[in-house]
């Protein structure tokens, strides 16, 4: 019996996905449930199961391809689950996930093309702010505008008609990629780029247009972005245009929390099966901090500012290919442990490729820890839609100067990057001193 291997829907507003690799190849064994590909969508990479044990009999979408959800990406023969079978075609030519170019002092013939774009603006927009955006629009021959709300606010709110804007998605559906490059015709329309230079393009990774000769000289490898790497530039490039970023910098003692972590790591460890990091002391000041300055907590619709009801903190994850934030729902409610939990499981999960994509959605709030590395502080982009963003710097021991004498101390710089349309240097100064207040007075059991 042959099964269809289906791309799945791992959202509502996900309509398309990208393979990036087949972990089978044909004629292989796979087990029900067994990873069988990865694909990729604006914010998680994740592992898809097979939905049937057999033997992996055709790959109908290569490595590299964008396809609509509900595609057959490929078939597995059920029927033979205990027997080896011969593939009976051939797999499709794949596109790696990186290319060496030879050497050359000249530049490629054409940009590169990035694959299709994925309508999945829901990973960056609150469902309150959705529900305010307006309904879709008509173009002028009565047929419907396709977008989402994200990308109908963002046209508003940069006077874009979208009646005039190409959409490149799925079915014309027009997305934040097709918006963000009318932006950036709009802000510039007199500037004509030289032949041969690097336009906007469908994903608009790019300020302005950069003559090519002054990218490809002398030696060079040419190395495509992968899908993970092109949606975060997108969200970084969007977030510096749309936010007025400014930043407070603040340090907090962090010795008493560094004692007793040192005192209790083992024991907590051993009571609860997980790690103590220092990360769930910062999580909980923040959440407490949020409660007092709402602000922080809020993100901007147009004349709008949004107000959640819930504190959901985001925390960045390094991953070899970038990086990805998922999200701690509701912290300011949980308990000390709770909190470590599911911080490392979240953790765990995203260096895994499990979580899921409601798990890196609606975050009110992001905290990211360049620390771990080494880095003294960081100037961080704030996570859209967030209205601010904290970075942690390395916990190191320094003398201070307390009660006129030298003593060591181990501390921390705290930097908070803040959206300055709606929170106020006054509001972002207290908001990081009750983050440092609760730090140094930390009175909380954690075992």
């Amino acid at each position: 019996m042959a099964v269809d291997v289906v791309m799945p829907q791992m959202g509502e507003s996900i309509f398309e996905g990208t393979i990036t690799k087949w972990l089978k190849k044909l004629g292989d064994k796979v087990e029900r449930d067994e990873p069988l590909f990865e694909i990729s969508t604006d914010k998680v990479d994740a592992e898809i199961p097979a939905p049937a044990a057999g033997v992996l009999r055709e790959i109908k979408v290569a490595e590299g391809q964008t396809v609509p959800v509900k595609t057959v990406v490929a078939v597995i023969d059920a029927a033979n689950a205990d027997s080896s079978v011969s593939p009976r075609t051939p797999a499709p030519e794949s596109v790696p996930a990186s290319v060496s170019a030879s050497v050359s002092k000249q530049p490629p013939a054409t940009a590169q093309t990035c694959p299709a774009e994925k309508a999945v603006e829901a990973a960056f927009e609150p469902r309150s702010a959705a529900a305010a955006s307006p309904a879709p629009a008509q173009r002028g021959n009565g047929q419907a505008i396709r977008s989402s709300p994200f990308v109908r606010r963002m046209a508003r709110e940069k006077n874009i008609d979208l009646a005039a804007v190409r959409g490149t998605g799925t079915g014309g559906r027009i997305s934040k990629s097709d918006i963000l490059a009318a932006i950036s015709s709009t802000a510039a329309p007199s500037a004509q780029p030289s032949a041969g230079a690097v336009g906007p393009g469908p994903h608009v990774l790019l300020e302005a247009a950069v003559p090519r000769e002054r990218i490809y000289f002398g030696h060079y490898q040419v190395q495509p972005m992968s899908v993970m790497r092109q949606r975060i530039a997108e969200h970084m490039v969007l977030s510096k245009r749309v936010s007025p970023h400014v930043y407070s910098i603040d340090e907090a003692d962090m010795t008493h929390v560094a004692q007793l972590r040192a005192a209790a790591k083992i024991e907590f460890e051993k009571r609860n099966e997980t790690k103590l990091t220092f990360m769930p002391f910062f999580v909980r000041a923040c959440a407490e901090a949020l409660r007092a300055f709402p602000l922080v907590n809020a993100s901007v619709d147009g004349a709008n500012v949004v107000l959640h009801g819930e504190i959901n903190i985001g925390i960045a994850v390094a991953l070899e290919a970038g990086l990805i934030v998922p999200v701690v729902k509701n912290a300011g409610e949980k308990k000390f442990v709770a909190l470590q939990r599911s911080i490392n499981d979240l953790a765990e999960r995203a260096r895994g490729k499990k979580l899921k994509p409601e798990e890196v959605q609606e975050s009110t709030f992001s905290i990211t820890n360049p620390g771990i590395f080494g880095g003294l502080l960081g100037l961080p982009v704030i996570n859209q839609p967030n209205a601010a963003i904290l970075a942690i710097g390395a916990i190191q021991k320094r003398p201070v100067v307390i009660d006129d004498a030298i003593a060591i101390r181990s501390l921390v710089y705290l930097v908070l990057s803040y959206d300055h349309r709606i929170v106020d240097g006054a509001i972002a100064h207290q908001f990081m001193g009750q983050v440092k207040r609760r730090l140094e007075t930390w009175d909380e059991e954690i075992l």
